[in-house]
């Protein structure tokens, strides 16, 4: 449950994220000093005419988290804390999602891992572990598939990417279909009554003050267009399924059974086509996981990323 205290702690930590430089030219903080897991870096890099918000907590491998179109930065306030203390946890808002800005008013997701790439290199990151919420899917899908020797470990939280789910085979797509026929319509229900699909209905009941939260922290991007967005994340799954099969690095995939907006059937049909390639399916849990459910999500990432310790890159391991 979060409490009065956690609340003003992290409107004070997104009132002075936000601070930008008169000029608009990037700004870093002073880093972290050594052992202390609380201590941030945070600044802006350019590329492709957008500034990327980034902050880095803590010390150890690195690890990058990847938000969703209801996120940015602040929406993995409950992992830091709890990873930072053995990894270099690096969070960012995506372009257009505030703090970070774009020059013109669109944003083209096909320039996310690009994003990504340039941020991994300014941090001078040899390698990552990624986790990709819903969205950060896109981006770290691609940046996996594209740079696998910079990639330890994925995890793809309520996320296919860009995978059409299309050329999943017959019987995959059928379950899919069923469920999407089924859940048609409760998207709307959900947001006529207030309640952010992304949050879902029991995290509204049992959790208001989280819910209330995380509508909060998507109301800091109000400025941007995120339904065209979406049109624009949607019309970009055109890679095949069986692309997958092709993924060299090793893959988690997290989804809650309760989850209206990314199909579970979806993430069981790709989990199977990467060799090696875990599901994790949570109960009572909709769409975001991390969010929601935080202590499971830590412990299922945490584990994983055990499973996969430091590498020297390049190395046959």
């Amino acid at each position: 449950m979060i409490t009065r205290r956690d609340f003003a702690k992290l409107a004070g930590f997104a009132a002075g994220s936000t601070l930008v430089p008169s000029g608009g030219e990037a700004q870093e903080k002073q880093p972290p000093a050594n052992g202390n897991p609380a201590a941030v870096t945070s600044g802006f890099i350019q590329n492709a005419g957008a500034e990327i918000y980034y902050e880095c907590t803590g010390s150890g491998p690195a690890v990058v988290f990847a938000h969703g179109l209801g996120g940015n930065h602040l929406s993995w306030w409950q992992q830091v804390p709890h990873f930072s203390h053995d990894y270099a946890c690096v969070t960012f808002a995506h372009r257009g999602f505030s703090p970070s800005r774009v020059a013109s008013g669109t944003v083209d997701p096909a320039l996310f891992e690009g994003d990504l790439l340039a941020l991994v290199d300014h941090l001078k990151l040899a390698e990552v572990r990624l986790v990709a919420q819903s969205m950060g899917g896109w981006t770290c899908l691609s940046f996996a598939l594209h740079h696998p020797q910079r990639v330890r470990a994925l995890v793809m939280a309520s996320t296919g990417g860009a995978v059409d789910l299309k050329t999943l085979d017959v019987g995959d797509r059928k379950s899919i279909e069923s469920w999407l026929a089924s859940h048609s319509g409760v998207q709307a229900e959900l947001g006529k009554r207030g309640i952010h699909p992304a949050a879902g209905e029991r995290m509204a009941r049992e959790q208001p003050a989280l819910e209330f939260l995380y509508r909060e922290i998507d109301r800091l991007s109000s400025g941007l267009d995120k339904e065209a967005l979406r049109a624009r994340l949607l019309a970009a799954r055109t890679l095949p399924a069986e692309d997958l099969k092709r993924l060299a690095v090793p893959l988690l995939f997290i989804s809650g059974t309760e989850d209206i907006v990314f199909p579970p059937p979806a993430a069981a049909a790709l989990a199977s086509l990467v060799p090696g390639a875990k599901l994790e399916s949570v109960p009572a849990a909709g769409h975001s996981v991390y969010f929601e459910r935080p202590e499971i999500f830590n412990r299922l990432v945490l584990d994983f990323f055990k499973m996969h310790p430091v590498s020297t890159v390049g190395s046959s391991s």
